[in-house]
C-alpha cells in the first residue's frame, strides 16, 4: 500500500495562507455529531477525518462605493461573487493538489449553490427534488452550513445577525471548505465574545429581516450558540434594497458581474453597521488609519418621485443630445455585436449564493 507523506495542521495552515487564505481553522469530523442528516458532512466523505475551513477577507473598500452612493458593482462582485466563485475556488484547487500529492483525498467545497435538497434561502426541504441512493442515506445533495463549519473550526462566532464574526475582520469574510482523510490537530471552539448584542444589524437592516427579540439556538460540539431569528425572504428583498427599494438608487435590474448583482444594498445593517460598531470599540485585529463612516449615511431613495435630471446632467448630456433610455441597454444585452437576436434572450437567473 502507498505510504502517505505525513502532514501536520501547522503545515496545512502555512500552505493555505501561502496560497492566499487569510484565516484557516480545522475541525474534527466528530463535531458534526448531532447534526441533522441533511446537513452532516460525514455523509459526503465517510472516510474524512478533518474539515479545513479557509476564510477570505471581504475588502473594506469593496463597501466604499455603496457607502458613498457612487459605485454599487464593487461589493456584489469583489466582495461577494468573485470571492465565492473565483478566488476561493482557486485556493481550494491548489490546496487540494498539495494534499493529493501527499496521498490524501480531499473534497473541495466552494461557497455557492449546487443541487441541495434543502433550499439554501428558506431552509425548507424540497419535495420531489431528489431520492436517496441507498437506505439510510440523506437525500442528495447534502447542505453544509458554511458559517457553522467556520464555528466548528474555531474561527469565531455567529453574531446576532447570523453573520459570522471573526476577531480579525468582524463580519468581513467568506469561506470555503475542504473535507480530507488527513487526521489533523483540531482548533478549539472559539470561546471569546465579539458580538455585544447591540442589535444595530437589526436596527439598520433595510427590510427588517433580523428580529430584535426572537432567537434561534443550536448546540454544536457541546456549545450552545444563539442568534436573532432571520426572516430569509425579507433578507432576500433587503439585500436588493428593501421592498420599496429605499437603499437601491436604480430603477431597473442591476447588471450581474460574475453572475451576481443582487447585493446593491451593501449589507447596510448586518455588515456595515456591525463593522463600524466593532471598529469604534477597537474590537478587531484588522485596523485602518481612517474611520469608515465620516459623515451621515445617505438618505433613503424615494422611487415614487419622478427620476429628474440634475443640472450637471442637463448641461453635460441632455443639451448635447447625449441621453438614451436605459431600455437600449437591455436590448443590447439581448443582441450580439452584429445586432442579431441571441438564441436565448431570457436566460435563467443565477441562484443566490449561500454566505
Amino acid at each position: 500500500m502507498f505510504n502517505r507523506e505525513s502532514v501536520t495542521a501547522a503545515e496545512v495552515k502555512a500552505k493555505a495562507k501561502e496560497l492566499g487564505a487569510d484565516l484557516v481553522g480545522i475541525s474534527p469530523m466528530s463535531r458534526f455529531e448531532g447534526a441533522p442528516k441533511q446537513h452532516d458532512a460525514r455523509y459526503i466523505f465517510p472516510g474524512a477525518k478533518s474539515m479545513i475551513v479557509l476564510a477570505f477577507r471581504i475588502p473594506r473598500g469593496s463597501l466604499r462605493g455603496i457607502e458613498e452612493g457612487t459605485l454599487f458593482s464593487n461589493y456584489p462582485s469583489m466582495g461577494y461573487a468573485a470571492l465565492n466563485q473565483v478566488y476561493g475556488p482557486m485556493v481550494l484547487w491548489n490546496l487540494t493538489r498539495w494534499l493529493e500529492d501527499k496521498g490524501y483525498e480531499t473534497v473541495p467545497m466552494l461557497n455557492a449553490n449546487g443541487g441541495e435538497s434543502v433550499n439554501t434561502v428558506t431552509g425548507k426541504f424540497r419535495k420531489g427534488w431528489s431520492r436517496p441512493v441507498r437506505e439510510g442515506n440523506p437525500y442528495p445533495d447534502v447542505l453544509v452550513h458554511f458559517r457553522l463549519a467556520a464555528y466548528m473550526a474555531g474561527l469565531g462566532e455567529i453574531g446576532w445577525s447570523k453573520v459570522f464574526l471573526t476577531p480579525e475582520f468582524g463580519p468581513r469574510q467568506r469561506f470555503v471548505i475542504l473535507l480530507t482523510d488527513a487526521e489533523l490537530e483540531p482548533d478549539p471552539i472559539f470561546e471569546g465574545k465579539i458580538c455585544d448584542r447591540c442589535k444595530l444589524c437589526a436596527t439598520h437592516c433595510s427590510n427588517h429581516a433580523i428580529s430584535k427579540d426572537e432567537t434561534v439556538k443550536v448546540t454544536i460540539a457541546g456549545h450552545e450558540i444563539e442568534w436573532g431569528k432571520l426572516d430569509e425572504m425579507a433578507c432576500e428583498k433587503g439585500i436588493q434594497g428593501g421592498c420599496n427599494m429605499k437603499r437601491n438608487p436604480f430603477d431597473g435590474d442591476y447588471p450581474r458581474m460574475y453572475g451576481y448583482g443582487r447585493a446593491v444594498e451593501g449589507a447596510y445593517g448586518c455588515m456595515r453597521a456591525c463593522m463600524i460598531h466593532l471598529e469604534e470599540r477597537d474590537r478587531l485585529a484588522n485596523k485602518f488609519h481612517n474611520k469608515f463612516r465620516t459623515r451621515k449615511a445617505w438618505d433613503d431613495i424615494d422611487h415614487s418621485k419622478p427620476n429628474e435630471f440634475s443640472q450637471d446632467i442637463v448641461a453635460d448630456y441632455e443639451s448635447r443630445g447625449m441621453v438614451e433610455d436605459f431600455n437600449v441597454y437591455e436590448r443590447y444585452q439581448e443582441e450580439d455585436n452584429y445586432g442579431t437576436a441571441k438564441k436565448d434572450p431570457n436566460p435563467k437567473k443565477y441562484n443566490p449564493m449561500i454566505d
